[in-house]
């Protein structure tokens, strides 16, 4: 809060995004796209003070954090650059691709096929995937930020829930930015005083896609079940961000549009022309967040001793989250201009 509340006193005259660009953006006020600095500034300033407190534990000889860091540096200044001067996709892609390459060779791999080629591929797409998700999930006051908060709530807990709530400098960094996160949405609900910009969905992104490979995905083997289950515990933790990235997709590629380019046809959006207000639209999607965590929750409970039943359960929430959402989209389109 502090961060924000200085960024802001400078967004007269740094970083103010909209000017020209509410085509694209819902909102149609200038307002600074700072947020996603404070967020970069809380990890740093974490890490090295926990390093100083903790400094018999060197957390920068851990080569999946220094991974974290390296990646982090990456994404945030691509997104920096980003906010700054609007950078080309392919510059933007290829530097997600980067940032999944440093996650791999520093040992944060994603275990599904047990084959390394293939498993360091899916790791790629997921961090690209993810941090692109994010991106586009932050067309609405709110709600990117709230999304994050409930996933980095369910890594927090279903780390502690496997590993006997030990406090050690992954549960601290996610502690750290949940923190982050909340001091940003103070500014970011509806009536926003300020967006994240993609400084804050780029480097957020990656953040979430390293935990959800440490604390989701990477389940399986250790509640000595079969890899897969993480596929479904990860897609019922992201089910707000999930939904609206395979709604918007498949309305796109319906329309012979590219997926990749902005627009106002998100899921978001579409409950806006349905009557719903904007603090509305948040309020739900705070409902699917929360009902998401508790059900992940839930589930790694239940798997730590050895029932997978409510795996069953769980897929079809995810199933009646996006079939409603998309059903929306169809009923109430976008309006036709006058």
């Amino acid at each position: 809060m502090i961060c924000n509340e200085i960024l802001l006193r400078f967004s007269k005259s740094l970083g103010i995004r909209n000017n020209n660009d509410v085509v694209v953006r819902w909102s149609n006020e200038s307002k600074p796209s700072l947020g996603g600095i404070s967020f970069f500034i809380v990890f740093i300033f974490v890490s090295i003070v926990y390093s100083i407190i903790f400094f018999e534990k060197n957390i920068f000889h851990d080569y999946q954090y220094v991974g974290l860091i390296l990646a982090g540096s990456i994404a945030f200044l691509m997104g920096l650059a980003d906010d700054a001067y609007n950078t080309k996709p392919l510059a933007k892609l290829a530097i997600q691709i980067i940032c999944g390459l440093v996650f791999v060779y520093t040992g944060t791999v994603l275990n599904l096929f047990h084959i390394f080629a293939l498993d360091a591929l899916l790791t790629i797409i997921w961090v690209v995937g993810i941090m692109n998700s994010l991106n586009m999930l932050d067309n609405m006051d709110g709600i990117t930020g709230t999304t994050v908060f409930f996933v980095l709530l369910t890594c927090l807990f279903s780390g502690w829930l496997l590993f006997n709530f030990e406090i050690d400098i992954w549960s601290i960094t996610v502690i750290s930015m949940i923190g982050a996160v909340s001091g940003f949405l103070v500014y970011n609900v509806n009536p926003s005083k300020l967006f994240m910009g993609d400084a804050g969905s780029q480097f957020i992104g990656l953040f979430v896609a390293f935990f959800a490979i440490k604390n989701l995905w990477n389940l399986g083997p250790i509640t000595q079940h079969s890899s897969w289950i993480g596929i479904i515990i990860t897609l019922i933790v992201f089910t707000p961000a999930a939904a609206d990235t395979f709604t918007v997709i498949i309305n796109r590629l319906k329309k012979g549009k590219s997926p990749m380019v902005g627009g106002k046809d998100h899921t978001t959006h579409h409950l806006v022309y349905a009557g719903y207000k904007d603090k509305s639209v948040w309020y739900i999607f705070v409902g699917i967040g929360f009902v998401s965590t508790v059900l992940a929750l839930v589930m790694i409970t239940f798997l730590r001793n050895g029932i997978i039943i409510p795996i069953v359960f769980s897929s079809l929430y995810f199933l009646s989250v996006f079939g409603l959402l998309y059903r929306n989209t169809i009923k109430h389109p976008i309006p036709k201009r006058k």
